[in-house]
């Protein structure tokens, strides 16, 4: 059986939750240095797949395939790092897994790497940085990085303020079905930043948000209903 069809058929059992058999394969590929079969044996270990739940184990084969450049396994030992999970916790460790990550194009890496350069953790705060990272996240379709980034943009911060780019980065991310980015929108109705004021709109995005689980939009949908401004 030749290296993609060993691949394939891991694959099928993986889904099939065949997991034993899959890690067989796996492993059987991951001594022959594939890089991608190396991270999911780590997968394995990290998730208890199968196999007892070992960190340590997972670890050394993330750090195998993340050393050669691949880029889930790095991102997986920052989520391990900044958890302390088979390791003592180590944000600065994590943002640099994540930074390595994120710089090899992973949308989720870069959500996250971008909101630790936002908070300073494991690094300087830099917005600049964070903004960056956010957009490079948007780019490849992180709804939640739309939002983060339009916050950015609504103070100012690391960006040159513009109400109109967080407006259009807010709706981006409630069309995406973000609670935060829809709360946001309905914000930017309701005091009219960005966009023309509309309280309509406004109630419309929180209404979203809060049968979503928002809290804060649930707040204040509910004092609404107690005022008898709206009827559900």
């Amino acid at each position: 059986m030749s290296n993609s069809e060993l691949k394939a058929e891991a694959l099928k059992l993986f889904n099939a939750k065949d997991y034993a058999k899959s890690l067989e394969l796996y492993q059987t590929l991951a001594k022959q240095g594939d890089l991608s079969a190396l991270a999911t044996v780590g997968y394995f270990y990290h998730n208890g797949l199968s196999v007892e739940q070992n960190y340590t184990a997972a670890i050394e084969y993330y750090k195998k395939a993340a050393d050669a450049g691949e880029h889930s396994s790095a991102y997986n030992l920052g989520l391990l790092y900044l958890r302390g999970l088979g390791v003592e916790k180590d944000s600065v460790k994590a943002h640099e897994y994540y930074l390595q990550a994120a710089t090899k194009g992973m949308p989720q890496a870069q959500f996250d790497v971008a909101l630790m350069f936002e908070n300073g953790e494991g690094c300087t705060q830099n917005y600049s940085e964070a903004a960056f990272w956010y957009e490079e996240a948007a780019k490849r379709g992180n709804a939640e990085a739309f939002n983060n980034l339009g916050a950015l943009f609504k103070e100012g911060m690391g960006v040159e303020q513009s109400h109109q780019k967080a407006y259009i980065l807010f709706k981006q991310a409630a069309m995406k079905n973000s609670p935060q980015g829809q709360f946001n929108l309905g914000a930017m109705y309701d005091q009219g930043l960005g966009c023309e004021e509309n309280s309509e709109k406004a109630l419309e995005w929180c209404r979203k948000a809060a049968f979503q689980g928002h809290q804060k939009a649930k707040d204040i949908m509910h004092r609404m209903q107690q005022d008898g401004q709206i009827v559900f």
